[in-house]
């Protein structure tokens, strides 16, 4: 998943372990449901050329105390690894892991940071290095850029579109690209993606407004603002989230997807993770059309039933 975080400050927690350890470790995470949401966790492999060895992280915007290591130990079944606690320089974190971040190349899109020149092959997309989640660099966010382009090779057309949890905005602009005449709503739990989207927006050419072929950005928790849900129903709805709310929110979606319309959804650890969704978005009326892996991580294409 790639959540939101901002500040110019904070503090580190490392926890190295096995592979199967993390992601035993994410799943328990992902079902408690009072966890301090001030503590963002998440897991990836130490390098490209060590696939079985992870590292669980979790940031904090103070220095951790006793509550917080024992929080992040409690996810680990047995024995916890030893949890080592670092002071992040004095600037932003999120910032600095991703300047010099390499371009990546999914599908039909490359996005790059304004460090790297564009490739004249395909759909570009500058995503500097900022406060918000979304460069590309994620295997959930490579992965729902190779679905939309799929989902247009499929002849999918979309008038309206909804990119929930959006982060940098670029799911939601490179549906645009595909889509251009479509009306696209932004959203995200986190304030700091609303001036991030703004910018990004004006980077890229994006329009921002309420139109065809613009963008209007919203700041709300799931589905909870009354502006995303007058704009509906949407024919194409993107959540690159967590998979606990992402199976909390498939009523929700339901209820603003239209007949035939379609959801991607990403955020998801393939094996148990995938399977609570897609159990959820079976219930929610919903059948699955499509899915890729990457890396660990399942991207997956639904479908909306025709409602007779």
């Amino acid at each position: 998943m790639e959540p939101a975080l901002s500040g110019n400050s904070g503090w580190k927690l490392t926890a190295f372990a096995s592979k199967a350890d993390v992601q035993a470790a994410l799943l328990a995470h992902d079902d408690i449901e009072d966890w301090d949401f001030d503590l963002v966790v998440s897991g990836r492999e130490v390098a490209e050329d060590r696939p079985l060895e992870w590292v669980l992280e979790g940031w904090f915007p103070t220095k951790p105390g006793t509550a917080q290591r024992k929080a992040l130990k409690s996810l680990f079944a047995g024995k916890p690894p030893k949890i080592a606690i670092d002071e992040l320089p004095d600037e932003d974190w999120l910032t600095l892991s991703q300047q010099g971040a390499p371009p990546i190349r999914a599908g039909l899109f490359h996005v790059h940071t304004p460090d790297f020149p564009p490739d004249d092959g395909a759909i570009n997309f500058a995503i500097p290095a900022s406060q918000a989640f979304g460069t590309g660099q994620h295997e959930t966010t490579a992965g729902c850029l190779d679905m939309l382009g799929a989902m247009k090779a499929s002849g999918a057309h979309h008038r309206a579109i909804a990119d929930i949890g959006t982060g940098t905005g670029l799911l939601g602009f490179a549906a645009m690209a595909l889509w251009p005449r479509a009306e696209a709503t932004a959203s995200d739990i986190d304030p700091v993606c609303a001036g991030v989207v703004e910018d990004n927006a004006q980077l890229n050419s994006v329009a921002l407004g309420s139109g065809r072929g613009e963008m209007t950005m919203v700041i709300a928790e799931g589905m909870d603002d009354p502006l995303l849900q007058a704009r509906g129903p949407y024919d194409l709805l993107i959540a690159n989230i967590l998979a606990g709310p992402l199976v909390e929110l498939a009523p929700d979606f339901a209820a603003v997807v239209a007949p035939k319309g379609n959801v991607l959804l990403a955020g998801l650890l393939a094996g148990e993770q995938e399977r609570a969704v897609r159990r959820a978005y079976r219930m929610a009326g919903f059948r699955l059309a499509a899915r890729l892996q990457r890396g660990d991580w399942a991207i997956l294409w639904f479908r909306r039933r025709h409602v007779r």
